[in-house]
């Protein structure tokens, strides 16, 4: 990656998006994990988003990077559902230009639009170019 090209320290990315229950049912069959909480619709009309799934918000900002993570850590405090709006923020911590590669570390937050945070971490990696 050239160097005009790399992020810094504190450059930040969102992303937003809704997710379904079909989305959260075509999951399940792929991860096989097929409890009721993901597959049985509350008072609500909503199920509970796979942590995995909702885990790829931040994978999607970090492949816009050509980002490969080698370390992630996940905290999930509240659970996600589907039919209510995530928004995604991923955060450059650190920047180092290594050996010929250039390592990252990141951290991020998901949240629904009235503030509930669903997930937060960490990553190391090193983005590819």
């Amino acid at each position: 990656m050239a160097p005009a090209e790399l992020p810094r320290e504190g450059d930040t990315s969102t992303y937003s998006r809704t997710f379904t229950t079909d989305e959260v049912e075509q999951f399940a069959s792929l991860s096989r994990d097929e409890g009721d909480h993901h597959l049985v619709e509350n008072e609500d009309g909503q199920v509970v988003l796979h942590g995995l799934l909702t885990a790829t918000m931040p994978t999607k900002l970090g492949g816009e990077m050509d980002y490969v993570a080698r370390t992630m850590e996940f905290e999930f405090p509240r659970p996600a559902y589907t039919g209510v709006e995530i928004t995604c923020e991923v955060t450059i911590e650190r920047v180092q230009q290594r050996e010929g590669r250039t390592e990252l570390d990141t951290s991020f937050v998901c949240e629904t639009a009235a503030g509930d945070v669903v997930m937060r971490g960490e990553t190391e990696g090193v983005a590819l170019g």
